[in-house]
């Protein structure tokens, strides 16, 4: 079981370092989607499923989709020769072999976990927040640290100072 956390770590590290160093926007936001995906899987691998499908699917889910749409729209350091070069097979070996490195070793540990039989049990909300912010307080604050990062960093790539003239105001 160590071999697996060790792999989804290492796949976490790898896109993160990818993420801050690329010179790309889109590229790094998609880095860190793969990077909140490994440190799910190793979340589920520390016995804590529910942070871990919290994780993929507030943080990697709707979070990181939101700033990449946000990106896009802006059109943040994008130009057409560059668009053109996602078309090129060469662009997507790292993530699609990161990736799938990530998704063999999520099946791989699913496989070789022990089932166990849980009854029907309800669990209220207020179960649900005490989970939170008692045993998975640390997770919580990590993953929060980590979005308000993020959020900074996606006002700094657009708040790119552009000088706007009214066309009254223009020279002709």
């Amino acid at each position: 079981m160590d071999i697996f956390f060790y792999i989804s770590a290492g796949i976490a590290i790898i896109s993160t370092i990818m993420a801050i160093s690329g010179r790309n926007a889109i590229h790094s936001l998609l880095f860190l989607i793969l990077s909140l995906l490994a440190i799910s899987v190793v979340f589920y691998l520390l016995d804590a499923p529910f942070i871990a499908a919290l994780e993929v699917i507030i943080y990697a889910g709707a979070i990181m989709v939101l700033f990449i749409f946000v990106t896009m729209m802006l059109n943040i350091g994008l130009e057409h020769k560059q668009e053109k070069q996602w078309l090129n097979p060469s662009m997507w070996i790292i993530p699609s072999i990161l990736a799938a490195i990530l998704l063999g070793d999520l099946i791989l540990a699913l496989r070789n976990m022990p089932t166990a039989v849980a009854g029907a049990q309800l669990i209220q909300p207020k179960q649900v927040g005490i989970s939170l912010f008692s045993t998975y307080l640390l997770a919580v604050e990590i993953a929060a640290i980590l979005l308000m990062a993020g959020v900074i960093g996606a006002y700094h790539l657009g708040s790119q100072k552009k000088k706007v003239l009214h066309r009254f105001l223009e020279k002709k």
